[in-house]
């Protein structure tokens, strides 16, 4: 009688093929939560001495120009009033053809919002790039 190839009549365990997910998602899900909690703490405020340096500030010697717009819809450049098709012609002549001159826009709180969008097209339109809008600070309460 032949014996069977797995000797001696007991059955030989094979290793498993398969690999078991479970504690590695566990691991990685730890990993994650650690990750989590410190990142806001690696990201606040530390003392350092920054190092001097000689270079100066981008745009720190140019004063920004202001566009006004008034409730009534009348356009300002700095203090003297200029119709809308001249706005771009003057603000390049303000601005020595910079069109990384600073601008500023400043509407009244009652005109209506897409005047003011307008007027910020019209100025990007005419090629400058560094256009914001000014808002009044609210008055701080004394507490």
């Amino acid at each position: 009688m032949a014996m069977p190839s797995g000797g001696g009549g007991r059955r030989r365990r094979r290793p498993m093929a398969e690999i078991n997910v479970t504690p590695m998602v566990d691991v990685m899900l730890v990993l994650l939560i650690i990750f989590m909690v410190t990142s806001p703490m690696m990201t606040s405020g530390v003392n350092v001495d920054l190092p001097k340096t000689d270079a100066r500030p981008v745009n720190s010697d140019t004063k920004p120009i202001t566009v006004s717009i008034k409730s009534d819809g009348t356009l300002y450049l700095g203090d003297s009033e200029v119709s809308p098709d001249q706005l771009v012609t003057q603000l390049n002549a303000a601005a020595n053809n910079d069109a990384e001159h600073r601008i500023f826009v400043r509407g009244d709180a009652h005109i209506d919002y897409g005047r003011v969008m307008q007027v910020m097209g019209q100025i990007t339109e005419g090629g400058f790039t560094h256009v914001a809008l000014l808002a009044q600070q609210p008055a701080s309460s004394g507490h």
